[in-house]
């Protein structure tokens, strides 16, 4: 029944069927067909599984994004970073990379990184010479650290599930987002080098500090997040509300480019996101109690160390594994039903769940440039006014740069548990 429940699930996605509807739907099905589950059951804990006080934090981080976007946060971000960078050959598309990083401690969504930032510099990439597709694959990519650098909702799932410190998901992320960013400012560069991109423009120390003080509210907000957490003063759920509370303030009285009218725009957008979201927990959650019943995850455990014992062989499975499924399957969907079956097999092999959860998260972030899900290739395109199908030769090089980043992060464990320890 579990091969049929797989079956149906994967019916359901080639047929278009929305991913929260999928999951749950199949699960439902397949309860109804054995008849020793009540449906009523399988509602009850759809609905609890969405009752959670940990989970308040996707709603609250996704509305403090929204507020920071409108009210010019993203401009002013990307300012500053083409001051820092605006000389370097390439210098807009490292800026694009930069700018990114930044707004990904604010939105905590790839898909929210890539539209903002992208708005504003893909249109000026173009303009300045860089070619459409490499401008559109350069801002898709960038858009991944959204989900690297806390704060990050896929972390926040994952650390409900997994049952780990989210605080401490957060202060491990934030080395492993930074060091991706790196990576794809290094390819960006060594691209424009070859292709004749960019570069040339001059900034004072007077430009440079100008900049900084406009951008240093935005930058503050991570700082206040993390600094609140880690001090003991709130946890990551009252840290959302915070930022929130953070964000109204500078859009609404500081830079005042948030409107008083704007703001039922702005509610009813982070609603619908946040409902997205919690519908696919709902669904996911029926469909891991019927795998949690069946012993799904831990006779997986068994055949996978029954292949090996060898932790760099397993995790080389399990990493191959995760790239495959990041293709075709949305981020929290691809969380919430893997992570049940995959953490009792770190476990087993002795991988520390904080790093492990870095590692879904980073080999699930390629799947948001990767046909034919590919979300942030979606967004870019639309932006650039390109079509979906002429950015996959220019997507190419990040996507290989994203998995040796990958492969490091895997092997390198210090890389995301220094400051945690």
């Amino acid at each position: 029944m579990t091969i049929v429940l797989f079956g149906v699930l994967a019916l359901f996605f080639l047929i278009g069927v929305p991913v929260a509807v999928a999951l749950g739907m199949s699960a439902s099905a397949i309860f109804f067909l054995e008849g020793n589950v009540s449906l009523i059951a399988v509602m009850q804990r759809m609905f609890n599984s969405v009752d959670s006080f940990p989970l308040l934090a996707i709603p609250f981080f996704i509305l403090a994004g929204k507020l920071m976007e409108s009210g010019g946060i993203s401009r002013r971000l990307i300012h500053f970073a083409n001051v820092m960078f605006g000389r370097v050959k390439g210098g807009l598309a490292i800026v694009s990379i930069v700018a990114c990083s930044f707004f990904a401690a604010i939105s905590g969504s790839a898909a929210a990184t890539t539209a903002a930032v992208g708005a504003l510099l893909i249109p000026e990439m173009i303009k300045r010479g860089y070619e459409r597709d490499f401008s559109t694959a350069v801002q898709a990519a960038g858009g991944t650290i959204g989900i690297m650098i806390p704060p990050s909702v896929p972390l926040i799932l994952y650390g409900v599930i997994a049952g780990v410190s989210i605080g401490d998901l957060f202060i491990a992320g934030i080395v492993p987002g930074i060091f991706v960013a790196v990576s794809l400012m290094i390819l960006v560069y060594i691209i424009s080098i070859k292709k004749g991109y960019g570069g040339g423009e001059r900034f004072t120390a007077k430009d440079f500090g100008k900049a900084f003080a406009d951008a240093i509210l935005a930058l503050l907000m991570p700082v206040i997040i993390l600094g609140g957490i880690y001090g003991g003063v709130f946890t990551p759920t009252e840290a959302a509300v915070v930022a929130v509370v953070y964000g109204l303030i500078v859009g609404l009285f500081i830079y005042r480019e948030i409107k008083w009218k704007e703001l039922s725009g702005i509610f009813t957008s982070s609603v619908i996101t946040s409902a997205v979201i919690l519908f696919i927990i709902a669904g996911a959650s029926a469909f891991g109690y019927y795998l949690t019943r069946e012993r799904v995850p831990r006779e997986m455990a068994e055949f996978m160390l029954g292949i090996t014992d060898n932790w760099i062989i397993a995790l080389l499975i399990i990493n191959l594994l995760l790239l495959i499924i990041g293709t075709f399957l949305e981020t929290s969907a691809a969380i919430i039903i893997l992570t049940p079956i995959l953490v009792p097999i770190a476990e087993a092999l002795g991988i520390d769940l904080i790093h492990f959860g870095i590692i879904m998260i980073v080999n699930l972030a390629i799947g948001f440039i990767t046909p034919p899900v590919g979300v942030n290739l979606f967004v870019a395109a639309n932006i650039a006014g390109t079509k979906f199908e002429k950015l996959i030769r220019a997507i190419v090089p990040f996507i290989i740069i994203m998995i040796v980043d990958v492969i490091i992060l895997s092997f390198v464990p210090e890389i995301t548990l220094f400051f945690v320890r």
